[in-house]
């Protein structure tokens, strides 16, 4: 899943929690940007994306991208439609030999020849005949203004260059758009991986929609409090003994009683007696032994970071399925364990996987290991659906 270095974004997509059907990818985000998954109804319905030219060029007024074919390197890529390999690569964060995915998108440097026609323009308006006719009618005296019809829909797509931290589908959640269509449009691999450095088109709505926001008007107004006047005072709790006089007692010095008499055989052997208790199992375990470093902070960090030592195991803290193994962009294993009720948790910043999606694990079975490079805290989180919560109240009693 926004999941900043730490906690390291994890998996995110649609809401799909269950293993057996799921046909949207996993989605949740951990860096803290947001709280919760990005909902079918506020994702914004998406255009599909223009058609190549023969060279594999798409051409917009503010820049071009270039679509690899099958088996094609960035070399081979840069060779075919003639621009220099090295420069090319470096823009995207590549090397010259780096292989590239069939549709994956290439950001080009600088423009190459234009395809016949033109770039693609915003729909809806000619700019071109709106000129013109506003010079012809320039040679009249009176001045006439004709508004311009409105756009259905934004043709140049807004392209976001891939910063450290962030993955496929923070991005998609940004821009509330589906990571389906953001990998359908940019020629993902399976995996949703970027890169940083990496440039992304990000799909335009269909003729007719507007990409959706949330509106800060719809949020519900605060509670109204009284404030007293200035000078009148804040008015005094009556205190509970006015509410209702207290009863009339007998009372006797303490002084005046007698002290029952007591054998030393009348006082029990606490030698003898053995009180059994049982400690209450926590609703789950550490998955890890260590220190606490960074406590839980809805919004800033969701979940807790665990100072363990490099290389030990990091293990399920309740038995449950693993929904999801990724890499968050510096290529540090991530896996997400689900758990009955909806209940998630999620292992990052950890090395070693010994488990893959789908497999069935059992309370202190081993997932993975703390890394031996770099820093080794391991970051553990729960959460309910795409709502995090405080890991404490379920690792103690």
């Amino acid at each position: 899943m926004r999941l900043r270095a730490n906690p390291v974004v994890i998996v995110a997509g649609a809401a799909c929690l269950t293993l057996a059907s799921c046909s949207e990818p996993f989605d949740l985000d951990l860096r803290g940007r947001t709280s919760g998954g990005t909902a079918e109804a506020v994702r914004t319905a998406t255009a599909d994306r223009p058609t190549p030219d023969s060279r594999g060029i798409i051409s917009y007024p503010g820049y071009q991208v270039a679509v690899a074919q099958r088996g094609d390197t960035v070399q081979t890529l840069a060779q075919r439609i003639g621009v220099n390999a090295a420069e090319l690569a470096r823009y995207n964060g590549m090397q010259p030999g780096d292989p590239l995915r069939q549709d994956e998108l290439v950001a080009l440097p600088g423009r190459v020849a234009e395809p016949a026609g033109g770039p693609i323009k915003p729909a809806g308006v000619d700019i071109e005949s709106l000129a013109g006719s506003a010079i012809e009618r320039a040679d009249s005296q009176k001045v006439e203004t004709t508004p311009l019809p409105a756009a259905e829909s934004t043709a140049q797509p807004i392209r976001h260059k891939v910063a450290r931290g962030e993955t496929a589908y923070t991005i998609a959640r940004l821009y509330n758009v589906s990571i389906r269509s953001l990998a359908d449009w940019n020629g993902l691999g399976s995996d949703f991986a970027v890169r940083e450095g990496q440039f992304l088109l990000i799909p335009v709505p269909k003729p007719g929609e507007t990409r959706k926001s949330f509106d800060p008007s719809e949020a519900p107004a605060p509670a109204a409090v009284a404030v007293p006047a200035p000078g009148a005072g804040s008015p005094t709790p009556e205190p509970p003994s006015a509410a209702k006089p207290l009863p009339k007692e007998d009372t006797v010095a303490a002084a005046t009683l007698k002290k029952p008499q007591t054998s030393p055989g009348d006082a029990p052997d606490l030698g003898k007696e053995q009180t059994k208790t049982t400690a209450k199992p926590t609703r789950m375990s550490f998955p890890v032994k260590g220190d606490i470093v960074r406590e839980y902070s809805k919004g800033k960090n969701d979940g807790i970071d665990i100072a363990a030592t490099p290389g030990a195991a990091v293990k399920a803290a309740d038995s449950g399925t693993v929904a999801a193994i990724t890499k968050d962009t510096n290529g540090t294993p991530i896996v997400v364990v689900k758990h009955a009720n909806n209940l998630l948790t999620v292992y990052s910043n950890v090395d070693g996987v010994s488990v893959k999606t789908g497999d069935k694990v059992s309370r202190g079975q081993s997932l993975a290991k703390a890394r031996s490079l770099g820093s080794s805290a391991v970051h553990f989180e729960v959460r309910q659906g795409f709502e995090s919560l405080d890991p404490m109240p379920y690792l103690t009693n």
